[in-house]
């Protein structure tokens, strides 16, 4: 059975950072290229950044130059590093890796 735990969401002004974690079981995110996407309010979720199959990472445009995403092998986790935050990333902010999701973590970023 797959779980992916989300970590690291939280309340944070316009231009901080935050550093969310996904920690997989189940799953191996050396093999399952794993990915964060995010749902505002009335929208639909959408892709932030992810693995592509060789491993290299890709990005929405809205979040380009601004987010990381990496991954440690060793503890089966992916990151999503948030730098320069603006209020319309506020989201739930959700792991995926194949078929299966994590429960989401809220990010707020206020004016």
């Amino acid at each position: 059975q797959v779980q992916l735990v989300e970590s690291g969401g939280g309340l944070v002004q316009t231009g901080g950072s935050l550093r969310l974690s996904c920690a997989a079981s189940g799953v191996d995110f050396s093999i399952e290229p794993g990915g964060w996407y995010r749902q505002a309010p009335g929208k639909q979720r959408e892709l932030v950044a992810g693995f592509t199959r060789r491993g290299a990472p890709v990005y929405a445009d809205p979040v380009k130059g601004r987010f990381s995403i990496s991954r440690d092998n060793t503890k089966n986790t992916i990151y999503l590093q948030m730098n320069s935050l603006k209020p319309e990333d506020t989201a739930v902010y959700y792991c995926s890796a194949g078929f299966d999701w994590g429960q989401g973590t809220q990010v707020t970023v206020s004016s």
